[in-house]
């Protein structure tokens, strides 16, 4: 099933950790909005072991996993960008952030790392700060940073991580209708 979901975009990444004991994790709601948004393209991603990640397709567009934990990000995206010619401007990182209220929403098209170090290593292996993101909040730590993002949602904060995951589907699909400007003015 051709897919135009993002014209400007031609991968998108979800920053997570591979492995069940991180799976619905704060840290990686990157991973689970490349999920829902795999199952509403009808798209499986399948391990691709040169790649260090775990890639679908959905038309012309590329959706990347990295299986090479947070902290390493980079690793993966950036050889994958380089076969298939895909410019760092033409990639979304979508990543959770703590400085975020849960659930709200923040496009950026470039800048630093904000203390992500998921996003500090693709920045890195890029070698640009010139990287759209979409970061995705998962609120404030109430204790540890580490055990804040490798935390599961609390029963109670379910509702409003879902909600999010919806509107980071919508905020996508508007970058891909209006253009990331449009996205940005909408959904910051």
């Amino acid at each position: 099933m051709p897919s135009d979901i993002a014209p400007g975009f031609r991968l998108l990444v979800g920053l997570g950790n591979p492995g069940r004991e991180y799976r619905d994790t704060r840290h990686n709601v990157g991973f689970m909005l490349l999920d829902r948004l795999a199952t509403r393209e009808r798209v499986d991603f399948r391990v691709e072991k040169s790649w260090q990640a775990e890639v679908a397709r959905s038309g012309d567009l590329l959706l990347c996993k990295p299986l090479t934990y947070m902290n390493l990000s980079g690793q993966a995206v950036r050889p994958l960008s380089q076969f298939y010619k895909i410019e760092p401007s033409q990639v979304l990182v979508i990543l959770d952030d703590m400085a975020l209220p849960l659930g709200k929403l923040r496009f950026r098209t470039n800048g630093s790392a904000g203390g992500h170090n998921g996003l500090a290593s693709v920045i890195e292996h890029f070698g640009t700060p010139a990287v759209p993101r979409l970061r995705i909040g998962i609120g404030g730590a109430e204790r540890g940073v580490v055990d804040h993002v490798l935390g599961r949602f609390a029963l109670e904060e379910q509702p409003a991580v879902e909600q999010s995951l919806d509107r980071a589907l919508e905020a996508i699909d508007c970058a891909r209708t209006r253009g990331l400007e449009a996205a940005m003015n909408a959904y910051n």
